[in-house]
C-alpha cells in the first residue's frame, strides 16, 4: 500500500499578521493546522511549507524546489485568504509540468475571504488548462478531507508506476484476446516498460533452487495452513516455481509480472497457482495467463489497499440478489482467508495444466471493498468499478454453495454488489473479477481514472 507524500502550501496576500478592518487576522492559523492534522489522520504524509505565498518570487522560491523533489507526488494549495492569481499561475504551471497532482483546497467560512482565494486560483488554472482538483469545505465534514486525501493517494499511485518494469513470462495464455497489451501504449500512458521473456530461465532457476529453501517454505505451510504439505515431486515443483519467481525478481529488478501459465508452464513443469498466490501474498502485483489488464488492475488495487487483490472468474452472477461468486483456479493470497483458515488442493483440471501442482483452498474473508477492472475498448483504456461487500454464507450452507460450481476445492469469494449489477456485468470486459478490500478504494480508483484521463464507469 502506497503512502502519499504531499506538499502542503498556504497562499494569500493578506498575511504576516495583517488584520481586517474589524481587527481580526485575515489568515486563521487554527484552520490551517486543523486541516493539516485531518489529512495526516487519513494517512497522507505532509511536507509543510512555513512560508505563505503572496508574490511571484515567493511562488517561484517555494514551488520550483517542490517540483524537483522526486519524493513528492502531490501539491495541496490551501487558500488562506484572497490572492492575485497572476502571482501564482507561472510557478504552478512549472510544477504541473512534472505530472504531479495539484489540489486547491478551500476551507469554507466567511472569515478570511478564503473562498475568493480558492475560486480565483482554480479559475486561473482552468483558463490555462492546468489539471487540478478543487475541493471546497472544511474538516468538520470528513468527506471533504477524504476527497483531498483520496486524490493525493491516486496521484501517488500514478507516480509510483513511472519508471517501473513489468516482466512477461511466456506468451498469451488460453487465447486471451482481452488481456493483451501494446507496450508503447503502456509506456506512453503509465510509464511502465514491458519486458517479455520466455519461460526457460524461470524453469532452470526453479530446478536450481536449493532444497533447504524449499524446506523452509514447506515448514511455513505446515505452520500456517490447516494441513501439512505432502512432499511429492509435483508439490515441490510448485514451491520451486514460487522461489524462482522471487529469485528472478530480486536479480533482474522487475516490479510486477505476468505469466502464461498454460498452455506452457502448467503442462510441462508445474501449475502456477501456488506461485501466483504467494507472490500476491508477498505484495507483488501479478496476473495469470499473461492477462496484462488484470495485472494492471492488480497494480492499481495493491497500490491503494493494505490487502492484496484476489482475481478469479466471475463464475456466477445472481442478478436477483445482487450477488457474484468469484472462483479462481487455485490462486488466491492466503492472507485473505476467512476464520476457517487456508488449505491446500491439487490443480485438479487435466485439460488446463497437465503437470499438476499445488493450489490454495479457502473462502475469502468478509469486508467492504470494490470490484474493479482496467480493460481496453477499441484500444482505449477504461475502468469499471463498483462498491461491494464480501460476505460469509451460513455455515450449514457453505459446503453446498461451494459444490455448485463442480470444483469445490478452488478458492471462493461471495460478493454482494452495491449498485446496478446488470449494468456492471454487461460492461465488464473479462471473465476475471478483480476484488479489492477497502472502503475508500472506490473513490480513489475514480480519482485515479480522472488523473490519468481514463474513462471510468462507476456503478
Amino acid at each position: 500500500m502506497l503512502k502519499s507524500k504531499t506538499a502542503f502550501v498556504v497562499y494569500g496576500v493578506h498575511k504576516d499578521g495583517l488584520l481586517d478592518p474589524d481587527g481580526n487576522l485575515f489568515i486563521d492559523e487554527k484552520v490551517i493546522e486543523n486541516s493539516k492534522a485531518a489529512l495526516k489522520a487519513e494517512g497522507v504524509e505532509l511536507v509543510e511549507e512555513k512560508l505563505i505565498i503572496a508574490t511571484k518570487e515567493e511562488a517561484k522560491n517555494v514551488l520550483l524546489p517542490l517540483a524537483k523533489d522526486d519524493s513528492i507526488d502531490t501539491l495541496v494549495l490551501f487558500s488562506g485568504t484572497w490572492v492575485w492569481a497572476a502571482h501564482m499561475i507561472g510557478a504552478v504551471r512549472e510544477f504541473a509540468k512534472t505530472g504531479k497532482g495539484i489540489v486547491i483546497w478551500t476551507h469554507d467560512g466567511s472569515q478570511g475571504w478564503r473562498p475568493v482565494g480558492g475560486l480565483v486560483l482554480s479559475a486561473a488554472l482552468n483558463e490555462v488548462g492546468i489539471k487540478h482538483k478543487f475541493v471546497y469545505g472544511g474538516v468538520s465534514d470528513i468527506t471533504n478531507v477524504k476527497r483531498v486525501a483520496n486524490y493525493c493517494k491516486a496521484s501517488a499511485l500514478k507516480k509510483s508506476m513511472e519508471l517501473t518494469t513489468l516482466r512477461a513470462f511466456g506468451g498469451r495464455g488460453m487465447g486471451q484476446t482481452c488481456g493483451v497489451a501494446d507496450p508503447s501504449q503502456w509506456m506512453k500512458t503509465f510509464g511502465i516498460d514491458i519486458d517479455t521473456r520466455d519461460t526457460m530461465e524461470l524453469v532452470e532457476t526453479a530446478k536450481a533452487i536449493p532444497q533447504a529453501e524449499v524446506d523452509k517454505v514447506c515448514n511455513w505451510i505446515d505452520n500456517n495452513f490447516t494441513c501439512k504439505v505432502e512432499r511429492n515431486d509435483g508439490n515441490l515443483r510448485s514451491i520451486r516455481l514460487y522461489l524462482a519467481l522471487k529469485t528472478l525478481k530480486e536479480k533482474d529488478g522487475f516490479d510486477y509480472y505476468t505469466i502464461q501459465s498454460f498452455p506452457g508452464m502448467g503442462d510441462y513443469y508445474a501449475a502456477t497457482c501456488f506461485a501466483q498466490s504467494m507472490m500476491l501474498n508477498d505484495g507483488v502485483p501479478t496476473a495469470t495467463l499473461s492477462d496484462f489488464n488484470t495485472c494492471l488492475t492488480s497494480i492499481m488495487i495493491m497500490g491503494l489497499s493494505k490487502d492484496p487483490i484476489y482475481y478469479g472468474d466471475l463464475q456466477h452472477v445472481d442478478k436477483k440478489n445482487n450477488e457474484i461468486k468469484i472462483i479462481g483456479d487455485g490462486a488466491v493470497p492466503p492472507c485473505l482467508a476467512n476464520e476457517d483458515g487456508v488449505g491446500l488442493a491439487g490443480h485438479g483440471i487435466p485439460t488446463e495444466g497437465e503437470a499438476g501442482g499445488l493450489s490454495i483452498d479457502l473462502v475469502c474473508k468478509s469486508g467492504k471493498g470494490v470490484l474493479a477492472r482496467i480493460s481496453r475498448v477499441d484500444g482505449k483504456f477504461r475502468i469499471c468499478v463498483a462498491r461491494c461487500e464480501v460476505f460469509q454464507p451460513k455455515k450449514e450452507e457453505l459446503e453446498a454453495r461451494r459444490h455448485e460450481c463442480g470444483i469445490p476445492f478452488w478458492p471462493h469469494a461471495f460478493v454482494k454488489v452495491d449498485g446496478d449489477i446488470g449494468a456492471l456485468v454487461e460492461n465488464w470486459n473479462n471473465e476475471y473479477g478483480c476484488l479489492g478490500y477497502g472502503e475508500d478504494l472506490y473513490d480513489q480508483i475514480v480519482e485515479f481514472g480522472n488523473i490519468m484521463g481514463i474513462e471510468v464507469l462507476a456503478f
